[in-house]
C-alpha cells in the first residue's frame, strides 16, 4: 500500500495514542504504590517491581523490536505491540495478587518496547522527509503530556476510583490505536534478508537485562555483586560486538556508530532524558515539600511546566536535521542554567517560571533526540536506529531514577530543600558536561568541513583545464 495523506494520518494517530499509553504507564503508578500494597496485601521492596518490571522489560527489548519491525513490517509489529499492551493492561487491571501484577507488567513492557521504536520508524517511512519531523514531534508531544502529567493522572484516578483505573484506561485506547494502525500503509526494509540475528538478539538482550538489573537494584547489593554484574554486562556486550563484526545480517550494523551526528544526538539525548526524569521526579515533590503545597495544589502549579514540555515535541519536529546537534547543544546549556536556578530559587513564583522554561528546553532536547536522529539515518534502517536510541535513553532514564533515589534518600524526604537542591545541581553538572562535549565536537566537525571545502576548491583551481 502506497502511503497517502489518509494512511499517514492513521499512522500518526496510532503512534500518538501508543506513546501516550506507554509514557503514562511509566509514571502514573509512582504515587499509587502504597494503595496497591494495601489492596494486594503486599509490601516491602517487592512493590517497587510494579515500576521496575515495566521499565526493565521496555528498555531491554527495544533494541530487537526496532529491527524486527524493519524486517517483518512496521505496521504489523505496531498492531501487535498495541494488542499486547492492551491485553496485558487488562490482566493488570484484574490482577488478584502482586506476582500476577508484576508478571503482567513485564508483558506490558514488551508491548511498549514494540510500540515506541516501531511506531517511530513507521512514521519515518510513511511521511516524506519535509513532513517527517513535524509528524514525529506531534506524536512525541502527546507523549510529553503523559510523561509530565502521569503522576497526577495516576494519583487522581487512584483517589477517585482505584489504581486499577489506570490500566482500564489503556484497554480502549490501545484497541483504538491498533485499529488505526491497521489502516495505515505497510513498510519494511526490502533490501535486507528476512533472517533474524537470533544470536545477536539474545546476547544484546541478556547484556541489557544484566545492566538494567544492576542499575535498578545495585544500590541494595554489596559492591562485589555489583562489580560482578558490571563485568558480566561488559563481557556480553563484547561478545555481541565481536559477533556483529562477522555476521552476514547482524541485528545492528556497527557502521551505524560511525554516523557522527547520530551518535552525538543519541548520547546527548541520554543526558537530556536523565535530566528530564530528574526534573519530573524532583520538581513536583519539591512543590509539596519545600514550598508546602498540597498534592492537588502542586499538581495545579505543575501544569505550566507540563504544558511547556508537551509543546516541546512539535517545536523539536520543526528543527531541520542539519541544525539538530546545534539546537541540542543550546538546549542542554539552557537546561543546566535552569536546573541551577531551580536549586537557588528564593520564591515560589521564580521557581515556577524557571520550571516552565525547564519544561521547554528539556522537553525539546528529549524530543529532538528521537526526531532528529531519524533524520540522519537511512529510512530503511529506521527501526534499527530508533531501537538503539530508545534503548540508550531508556537505560539512561533508569540511571536517573537510581540517582534520584541516591541523592534524595534523606531523613527529611525527597521534597526537602537540601535533597532536591543536591539532585538538581548534580543534574545541571551533567547537562553542562554534555553541552561542552557537544560544542567541542561541533567545532571540530565545522573545521573538518571547512578544510574539506577548501581542499576541493584548491583542487578545482589547480586541476587541468
Amino acid at each position: 500500500m502506497t502511503p497517502t495523506p489518509a494512511t499517514r494520518r492513521w499512522a500518526l494517530l496510532a503512534m500518538s495514542v501508543g506513546v501516550f499509553c506507554v509514557q503514562l504507564d511509566a509514571f502514573a503508578l509512582n504515587l499509587a504504590l502504597p494503595r496497591i500494597g494495601r489492596d494486594l496485601h503486599a509490601g516491602g521492596a517487592g512493590l517497587q517491581w510494579v515500576i521496575s518490571a515495566y521499565l526493565l522489560s521496555t528498555g531491554t527489548l527495544m533494541l530487537g523490536a526496532g529491527r524486527l519491525g524493519d524486517l517483518f513490517g512496521r505496521r504489523r509489529l505496531l498492531v501487535l505491540g498495541l494488542a499486547v499492551f492492551g491485553a496485558s493492561s487488562l490482566v493488570c487491571a484484574l490482577a488478584p495478587a502482586l506476582p500476577f501484577l508484576v508478571g503482567a507488567r513485564v508483558v506490558q513492557g514488551a508491548g511498549a518496547a514494540l510500540v515506541m521504536p516501531v511506531g517511530l520508524s513507521l512514521l519515518t517511512n510513511v511521511y516524506p522527509s519535509d513532513l517527517r519531523g513535524r509528524a514525529t514531534g506531534r506524536a512525541l508531544g502527546i507523549g510529553g503530556i503523559a510523561t509530565a502529567c502521569g503522576p497526577f493522572i495516576g494519583s487522581a484516578l487512584t483517589d477517585a476510583v482505584s489504581w486499577r483505573a489506570v490500566f482500564w484506561l489503556n484497554v480502549p485506547l490501545a484497541a483504538l490505536g491498533a485499529v488505526w494502525a491497521s489502516r495505515t500503509a505497510e513498510s519494511c526494509d526490502t533490501s535486507a534478508s528476512r533472517r533474524v540475528d537470533w544470536h545477536g538478539l539474545a546476547t544484546a538482550t541478556a547484556a541489557l537485562v544484566a545492566l538494567c538489573v544492576v542499575v535498578d537494584r545495585g544500590r541494595h547489593w554489596r559492591w562485589p555483586v555489583v562489580l560482578a554484574g558490571l563485568v558480566g554486562t561488559a563481557a556480553l556486550l563484547a561478545w555481541f560486538v565481536r559477533y556483529a563484526r562477522v555476521a552476514a545480517n547482524p541485528l545492528v550494523e556497527l557502521t551505524l556508530f560511525r554516523n557522527g551526528p547520530y551518535v552525538a544526538l543519541t548520547l546527548a539525548g541520554a543526558v537530556a532524558n536523565t535530566a528530564t526524569v530528574m526534573f519530573l521526579f524532583v520538581v513536583p515533590l519539591t512543590l509539596q515539600g519545600q514550598w508546602d503545597l498540597s498534592v492537588s495544589m502542586a499538581g495545579t502549579a505543575f501544569l505550566a511546566p507540563a504544558l511547556a514540555m508537551a509543546l516541546a515535541g512539535p517545536i523539536a519536529g520543526r528543527v531541520p536535521p542539519p541544525a539538530a546537534v546545534r539546537v541540542m547543544t543550546i538546549c542542554l546549556g539552557a537546561g543546566a542554567a535552569v536546573l541551577a536556578c531551580l536549586a537557588g530559587a528564593s520564591s515560589l513564583a521564580g521557581y515556577l517560571v524557571a520550571a516552565t522554561v525547564g519544561g521547554v528546553v528539556l522537553g525539546t532536547a528529549n524530543s529532538l533526540t528521537l526526531v532528529a536522529s531519524q533524520g540522519v539515518i537511512r529510512p530503511e534502517r529506521a527501526g534499527e536506529a530508533s531501537g538503539v536510541t530508545k534503548t540508550v535513553i531508556t537505560v539512561a532514564a533508569g540511571l536517573g531514577v537510581a540517582l534520584a533515589g541516591a541523592v534524595t534518600d534523606q531523613n527529611r524526604g525527597v521534597g526537602s530543600e537540601a535533597a532536591s537542591d543536591t539532585a538538581l545541581r548534580i543534574t545541571a553538572l551533567g547537562c553542562t558536561a554534555a553541552c561542552v562535549i557537544l560544542a567541542v565536537w561541533l567545532g571540530a566537525h565545522e573545521r573538518q568541513r571547512r578544510d574539506t571545502r577548501l581542499a576541493q576548491q584548491q583542487e578545482k583551481e589547480t586541476g587541468p583545464e
